[in-house]
């Protein structure tokens, strides 16, 4: 998972987006990029229109990548990269694997990353210490003998058939000759299914290799007498050295089982474009606890426990032009808003923790942020001067809505003199795109810069469009209306 250091954090203005929404989230990414450390990526929610091309046209300026829902996501909340096993790795590089990285679950996957199953130190805990029964559940082992050589680290002296899965009991030969003799005439199991763990008991070997024993190990590392050795290959009987003493060989043995034989083969599995909520509510219904994330061909794509869904989303917003949760981009309330630059009534934006909140009177946000600028000692770019200036111009009609303030006019002026273009001529070139009311459809005109609010539980929405006269608007009023 990235850190949320190298992750972009996105700008965006207000749904329905205007001109000013779009300049002021592109120039204050390069203001951002400028003054601090970290990536900005400006961002829209919603459709640009023709003035907006216009003005972006003119500028030579791209307009921001279209996001449209910031719901947080599973992928956002996933380990990628586990460490993995295949199905015929054993038990014993399972438990070393889950050593390493300090983890209670594996995943198991087959040449192509796809996902076969989980295997979790739970699962080889019962396989290992099985409920009170019969003794010969304790020493079963499913497993062949090129995984025991494997697991023990073992020196093979001769070998029979490696590597075919076959169940063996384990059996240590502990005991005078005789006793061992008596106690196996005695036994349930024929001696062609022993893995045979003995010492440096020549007599014991001898006499196991003439029952026709599977396996046997000899423990601690000790030389074997080549007369025994011979006897082995005659009789068929495979035989190794294991470096470990006798008690810690016969249980590695039983953890080379092939992690196949011990792993959830059905695991419940997620996607990773799941939102967060709706996978926290799934997983609080399952006795897993950790959970796999594979991709539409049960590719393993990562993993994630309940504790992972608990962190806060790593998707960071600076919300330009706008406060209100209902004019955000889809998701915004549930993942972390870093900053607010505004010049609208505030809203009902609430936040975990203390934001830059930014909120002037004035008549654009791009007021705001060419005013940074200057209070920095920064020079915009021509580009990012000419975006200012027609989220400037296009939000305040060219200085002639009521909300223009003394700053507009200021800014203005300064922005003139960085692109070499009047107000009256952007002005000129951006209306002249034309007119939103005689362009749209009424029930569309009404959706191109609409805001929603709600007041002592009543929600309602207020609709504007610029336009330099009414001649549009009273030939279309009454469709208006209507719509």
């Amino acid at each position: 998972m990235p850190s949320a250091s190298k992750r972009p954090v996105y700008i965006f203005g207000h749904r329905n987006p205007d001109a000013d929404a779009i300049c002021s989230a592109l120039a204050y990414a390069d203001f951002k990029r400028r003054t601090t450390e970290g990536t900005y990526q400006p961002a829209r929610c919603g459709n640009t229109n023709a003035r907006i091309d216009a003005i972006l046209s003119l500028f030579q300026v791209e307009p921001p990548p279209f996001i449209g829902d910031v719901t947080p996501r599973l992928r956002d909340h996933m380990s990628e990269a586990p460490a993995v096993l295949g199905p015929r790795d054993t038990c014993a590089r399972a438990l070393a694997l889950m050593d390493e990285h300090d983890v209670q679950v594996v995943p198991v996957v087959d040449g192509k990353g796809r996902l076969e199953g989980l295997v979790s130190i739970f699962q080889m805990g019962a396989y290992f210490v099985p409920q009170v029964g019969s003794g010969q559940d304790i020493r079963r082992v499913d497993t062949s003998l090129q995984s025991i050589v494997d697991a023990l680290g073992a020196e093979p002296l001769h070998l029979e058939d490696a590597d075919t899965v076959r169940t063996l009991y384990v059996r240590v030969g502990a005991m005078q000759l005789d006793t061992f003799m008596e106690y196996q005439e005695n036994g349930e199991l024929p001696p062609n299914s022993w893995v045979l763990v003995v010492g440096d008991r020549r007599d014991i070997q001898l006499e196991a290799i003439r029952r026709g024993v599977h396996l046997l190990v000899v423990t601690g590392g000790r030389s074997v007498d080549p007369d025994v050795v011979e006897a082995a290959r005659e009789a068929g009987t495979s035989l190794v050295v294991s470096p470990r003493e006798t008690a810690t060989t016969a249980w590695t043995i039983r953890a080379a089982v092939p992690v196949s034989r011990v792993m959830d083969s059905e695991p419940e599995t997620f996607g990773p474009d799941e939102t967060v909520e709706s996978v926290r509510r799934r997983t609080n219904e399952l006795g897993q606890s950790v959970f796999a994330v594979t991709d539409e061909g049960r590719r393993l794509l990562g993993l994630f426990t309940h504790r992972d869904l608990l962190r806060p989303s790593p998707v960071r917003l600076i919300l330009v032009d706008h406060n209100e949760m209902a004019q955000a981009v889809e998701g915004a309330g549930q993942v972390q808003v870093e900053e607010v630059i505004d010049h609208h009534r505030l809203g009902d934006l609430r936040t975990e923790g203390p934001i830059l909140f930014l909120n002037r009177p004035v008549g654009s946000t791009c007021t705001i942020v060419a005013d940074l600028y200057r209070q920095a000692g920064l020079q915009p770019t021509r580009a990012i001067a000419g975006v200012l200036m027609g989220g400037l111009v296009s939000d305040t009609l060219n200085l002639r809505s009521p909300t223009t303030t003394d700053l507009d006019r200021e800014i203005l002026a300064w922005l003139e003199e960085r692109t070499g273009v009047t107000g009256e001529e952007l002005a000129e070139h951006t209306f002249r795109s034309g007119s939103f009311v005689a362009a749209h459809e009424p029930a569309e005109v009404l959706q191109l810069d609409r805001k929603a609010y709600e007041e002592d539980g009543v929600r309602f929405a207020i609709s504007q469009v610029e336009e330099l006269g009414f001649d549009e608007f009273w030939k279309r009023a009454s469709d208006l209306g209507d719509a």
